[in-house]
């Protein structure tokens, strides 16, 4: 993992956790630690597991080759829990849109079937264009960077911070559409959402409401809003397994 302790050095994030603490070692089997590689530079995802061989993330974590880590808590350990998967194809939404990161959703399917035990599972997605109402407790979670005395630094563990559905209105901009991306927060703390790494799931009870999608370091965050794509999901699925 000598790989991976360079890139946390060196390498940028898309997003990171802000005000958040450690998870509970595995406490979120789901998680996916994506490495991408673009031309000559390398980034870091967040994604996760929504079958044996499929992860979910941002299609803007698209890259020339990604590989997955399911099962880990301490991304610079070889932990006996980790399974180490190379993504056989990517299949960003063709109708994403790179400016205003709409329709911002990527399959990834898995050369290889993860196995499930209790370190490595899947989660639940929602029903069908079911939305979450505002005011709705969430989590996010990632391995990006987090704030410690105002300094951003990188996180080896696992990182997770609770969040707020909020209204649409607080995000509304020319780039914001409420039939694909929804607007967390933590209204209390007024932070953005302490957001995980892109690609990383906002959960709500046990399922995966939303992927983390864009902002700034200003409250609130955008999340891809995962109900919207149910039919894409399941088809898209369907139409890649052997």
């Amino acid at each position: 993992h000598s790989t991976v302790l360079y890139l946390l050095l060196f390498l940028p994030f898309f997003w990171e956790i802000i005000g958040g603490q450690e998870a509970q070692p595995h406490s979120r089997p789901y998680m996916a630690f994506l490495i991408i590689e673009r031309g000559n530079n390398t980034f870091l995802c967040g994604g996760f597991l929504v079958a044996k061989n499929f992860v979910l993330t941002a299609a803007h974590c698209k890259g020339d080759k990604i590989t997955v880590t399911l099962g880990a808590h301490n991304i610079r350990e070889r932990e006996e829990s980790q399974q180490v998967i190379v993504v056989d194809h990517q299949y960003p939404h063709l109708d994403y849109d790179k400016e205003p990161h709409n329709n911002d959703i990527m399959l990834l399917k898995l050369a290889e079937r993860a196995k499930l035990n209790r370190w490595v599972k899947t989660i639940n997605l929602p029903h069908t264009k079911k939305k979450v109402k505002p005011g709705t407790k969430c989590s996010v979670a990632g391995w990006g960077r987090t704030e410690a005395e105002n300094n951003l630094t990188l996180a080896t563990t696992l990182q997770e911070v609770d969040v707020e559905v909020l209204e649409d209105d607080e995000c509304i901009s020319r780039h914001y559409n409420t039939f694909t991306m929804m607007c967390v927060g933590d209204p209390e703390k007024g932070k953005d959402s302490a957001k995980g790494d892109s690609g990383g799931p906002l959960v709500c009870g046990k399922t995966a409401q939303g992927i983390v999608s864009w902002g700034s370091y200003c409250p609130p965050g955008v999340y891809t809003r995962v109900s919207t794509f149910i039919t894409w999901i399941q088809e898209t699925m369907r139409r890649l397994q052997p």
